[in-house]
């Protein structure tokens, strides 16, 4: 009959500290290891055994679940908020608290389902920074209008059936040209944006959580599946308000592309 083994994970950045208990809550090995895939798989091999591991919820909890969910017979990301410390944090204690309160199922999992939302975080990261990108290029083309006396409010200057008459209003071919290479610049962010959203889009609807998120007044499919890429997990947040900060700073793409200037 195979050891049944509890694992606890304190991850860090740079290091990991990891302790090792058995059934009856013995203490069979305790290791600081370097926070790398190929060093965590090499240290969960050298564990005979059923293996049930458990770490806090933080930034690099979707990584390490992916990581190491095929590999052992369960994992639970538990709510840092909802495990009592006792005396001092010490890295130690708290690899050994996390392995003793896996072993008699006192800790609280955090969903993270058969798939994970790194997918979804990296779309989202492509996403922004392209509509980011267009919108710096929307305030170099206003600025261009405007730093010659030319009114140009509202979205007009950037629409390509109006590109002539604003090119009429320039002093010089000099700066028609520049004009002609942002715009140039602009029809091209502006594709990359559609392509963005909607590989994002398809790839954050693979989450039950979308729609829940899309019920909220205000959030269409594409933010939706931002505040997706960038929150993760709402439990790695301490509160309420500090969520939806996060979600806001990025989220506030809207959903037909780039922004308008």
């Amino acid at each position: 009959m195979k050891p049944v083994k509890y694992i606890g994970m304190d991850v860090h950045k740079a290091m990991t500290v990891i302790a090792v208990i058995d059934s009856a809550g013995k203490v069979l090995a305790e290791a600081i290891i370097e926070t790398k895939g190929s060093t965590i798989l090499e240290f969960l091999k050298s564990q005979r055994g059923t293996l049930h591991v458990a770490f806090e919820e933080g930034t690099q909890a979707a990584w390490l679940y992916d990581l190491i969910h095929p590999r052992v017979a369960s994992v639970i990301v538990c709510d840092p908020r909802r495990i009592v410390r006792r005396g001092n944090k010490a890295d130690k204690l708290d690899a050994k608290r996390l392995a003793e309160l896996l072993r008699t199922g006192a800790l609280r999992p955090v969903y993270h389902g058969e798939k994970s939302t790194r997918a979804v975080k990296e779309l989202a990261l492509s996403y922004v920074s392209v509509v980011r990108d267009g919108t710096r290029i929307k305030n170099r083309l206003k600025a261009l209008f405007r730093g010659r006396g030319i009114e140009c409010g509202g979205t007009a200057v950037y629409s390509p059936d109006k590109r002539s008459d604003w090119l009429a209003k320039l002093d010089s071919a000099a700066v028609c040209a520049r004009a002609a290479r942002l715009w140039q610049e602009l029809d091209c962010v502006e594709r990359l944006s559609e392509e963005a959203a909607k590989d994002l889009v398809a790839e954050a609807r693979k989450h039950a959580v979308i729609k829940i998120l899309q019920s909220i007044p205000g959030i269409g499919p594409v933010r939706a599946a931002v505040i997706l890429g960038v929150a993760g997990t709402p439990h790695r947040f301490r509160t309420k308000r500090q969520f939806w900060a996060t979600a806001a700073g990025r989220g506030h793409c809207n959903d037909r592309g780039v922004r308008g200037g």
